[in-house]
């Protein structure tokens, strides 16, 4: 799984002119499956995402958490995330699962990311022509690839 985080001061999420999901402070998580994905990589990306150190304490340090700060998420599919871009100028995404795969992954992911946060996360519509907004704060945007693990 990829994953693409940032911290927002506001995001939403909205499908044919109608606004599915929105929320104030928190994270807007762009995720990228792959058939190669599975629970270990659903829990170590929730888990990761959810303590990761990127919200401001008092003092103005990048010292707290998502979970720290009570703070909101919109998990949104980009399926984009695995695209290939070594050969020509048109990427390839091979390495994206199919819906039939990545649906259940996707959806086990949100429910995952909830149980860990304590709350309900927004959502985009898989596969979906999505508009997404957001107010990047920070800015803060950071690169999750369960493979590496960086």
């Amino acid at each position: 799984m990829r994953a693409i985080i940032q911290r927002v001061s506001r995001a939403s999420v909205t499908v044919d002119g109608k606004m599915i999901s929105e929320i104030k402070n928190g994270l807007l998580i762009l995720l990228g499956i792959e058939d190669a994905d599975g629970h270990e990589d659903i829990e170590w990306l929730s888990r990761k995402i959810v303590n990761l150190r990127i919200f401001n304490d008092a003092d103005g340090v990048m010292n707290n958490s998502l979970k720290d700060t009570n703070g909101d998420a919109i998990v949104v599919s980009q399926f984009t995330l695995h695209a290939a871009t070594k050969k020509g100028n048109r990427p390839s995404y091979i390495r994206a699962s199919k819906p039939d795969i990545a649906i259940p992954l996707y959806e086990k992911f949100v429910e995952k990311i909830e149980l860990d946060l304590g709350k309900k996360v927004g959502t985009g519509i898989f596969g979906a022509d999505m508009k997404v907004d957001l107010l990047n704060d920070g800015p803060v945007t950071i690169a999750i690839d369960t493979k590496n693990k960086e």
